[in-house]
């Protein structure tokens, strides 16, 4: 069984063939999908999924990309949600310097605001982190968000930063970029990281593995990802998919 801790299938283009798609997944041994908020608009969406869909689980939180979006309502919207079970974590929040560096500091603001309500609800954090590495590992050691627990999604730093993230608890979850021929350092995380820190995702529909890359990803294809790391370790699939799932079951308590 696979667990996919990222997937946006809340997105408008998943909605025709919404039951297509998780038909799909479990095909695939897909067992349970996460559906992360960006901006508080969304969130009565994935919590109505979450209700309707016994293995969907959400998270609510305000996105790098979206910070002037977040106010006292958005706040207040995260904290209601948080009390519904099925929203089991807050994101996805975080740092992102790749497209506006415009809004650096507020970014910072409204990431550390929102850690301060995880730890509020207990919950815990999915973290975007583009080309912010030291500024987002700072402000989750000062907030001391391992004691709730974090995920650093999509990661994209270095081995050596991997292993920085690992020695405070942090859990590093890995895509489809991992199956990439040119994705090195993303290969080398795989191979390094101890396996009861690494989770699944597709981050779909975004980034989707080989041999479906450039195409719409879905929660299906993460078990190319779980190959791939199993290929990557030596390890049989099996293995990778066990250890990644009950990682999964730990952390957000699905």
């Amino acid at each position: 069984m696979l667990i996919d801790t990222h997937s946006h299938i809340d997105m408008e283009n998943f909605e025709p063939r919404f039951d297509e798609v998780l038909k799909n997944a479990k095909q695939n041994d897909v067992e349970k999908v996460v559906i992360p908020g960006v901006e508080p608009s969304g969130f009565k969406k994935i919590s109505e999924i979450c209700e309707k869909y016994e293995n969907i689980y959400g998270a609510v939180g305000v996105h790098p990309e979206e910070v002037n979006s977040f106010n006292e309502k958005a706040e207040e919207l995260i904290k209601k949600y948080l009390k519904n079970p099925k929203i089991i974590a807050v994101g996805e929040i975080g740092l992102d310097y790749y497209w506006d560096k415009s809004q650096i500091e507020k970014q910072k603001e409204i990431f550390e605001r929102q850690i301060l309500i995880a730890k509020e609800a207990q919950k815990p954090v999915l973290v975007h982190d583009r080309e912010a590495h030291q500024d987002s590992f700072e402000i989750l050691k000062r907030t001391k968000a391992n004691e709730i627990g974090v995920v650093m999604h999509c990661f994209s730093g270095s081995p050596e930063f991997a292993m920085e993230c690992i020695k405070e608890g942090f859990y590093i979850a890995l895509g489809g970029v991992v199956t990439f021929k040119n994705a090195k350092k993303v290969k080398e995380v795989a191979k390094i990281i101890p396996l009861d820190r690494l989770l699944l995702e597709t981050d779909a529909p975004y980034m989707a593995p080989v041999p479906y890359r450039g195409k719409e990803n879905e929660p299906a294809y993460v078990k190319y990802v779980a190959q791939e790391i199993a290929n990557l370790r030596n390890i049989s699939y099996e293995e990778v998919a066990e250890t990644t799932t009950n990682n999964a079951k730990k952390l957000l308590k699905i």
